[in-house]
């Protein structure tokens, strides 16, 4: 309807334009019979577009209010459904929250078992490691020390028989001087190569307790947040290189 009204008025546009003017005036002829048919069209047209406005007019606060009224309604609906959704979420957060403190106390407490007995069994290892370092390195040097007493009882005793003869004395002197340096650095030898494995235990070692003490770190720091992530049990376990 609208649409013809717009399309009658151009219609009327085109004909004024187009008309044949009146000399020596402003105005023109048109004909009559079309104006008249597209004025008829428009106001056709224009009325029921007229009521349609008033009735919106009329019933314009009448419809503000019933909109105001059920957004009124929704939100309030809104507004509880949120309260009873935040309460929902509040308290299964603060279960989750629960579960996860006795989680990481279960955890925490093995953890500090675990390494306690690392801790126990380093010790009593690296003590055994040191023990049998020790008596291998005293057992060498006495058997470096046995080996110099006896070359130096066995070049004494070559000597004596031979002491007519200096060169055989003295090939006699250095064998036992050599033989009892090559005791000593074989001892020497042997110790540093105890030392070395037992320094490889010890580091190997470390690296298990300061792995441990990470662990029983970041649990302790997990159990200080909120909502603390899952405990990582498997990164404490000792490397295949400490055993």
């Amino acid at each position: 309807m609208v649409y013809r009204v717009f399309e009658a008025l151009d219609e009327l546009v085109t004909i004024v334009e187009e008309a044949r003017g009146v000399p020596m005036t402003s105005g023109c002829v048109v004909p009559r019979g079309d104006v008249l048919e597209l004025l008829d069209d428009v106001r056709d047209a224009i009325p029921q577009e007229l009521d349609d406005a008033q009735d919106v007019l009329d019933h314009r606060d009448e419809v503000v209010t019933k909109a105001q009224t059920e957004a009124d309604k929704s939100v309030a609906e809104a507004q509880s459904e949120a309260q009873r959704t935040l309460a929902e979420a509040r308290a299964e957060a603060e279960q989750l929250l629960a579960e996860a403190r006795e989680q990481a106390d279960h955890l925490l407490s093995d953890a500090r078992g675990q390494a306690e007995q690392a801790v126990t069994a380093g010790r009593r290892e690296y003590e055994d490691y040191v023990s049998r370092a020790q008596s291998e390195a005293d057992r060498m040097v006495q058997a470096g020390r046995a080996a110099y007493e006896q070359s130096v009882h066995e070049g004494k005793t070559e000597q004596a028989r031979l002491v007519t003869d200096t060169e055989v004395v003295q090939a006699a002197n250095n064998e036992a001087k050599r033989i009892a340096e090559e005791a000593g650095e074989e001892a020497e030898r042997l110790r540093s190569e105890c030392d070395a494995y037992v320094d490889s235990r010890l580091a190997d070692f470390e690296d298990l307790l300061g792995r441990t003490l990470r662990t029983v770190g970041k649990g302790r720091q997990q159990l200080r947040s909120p909502m603390g992530a899952p405990f990582d049990y498997e990164e404490w376990q000792p490397s295949a290189g400490a055993n």
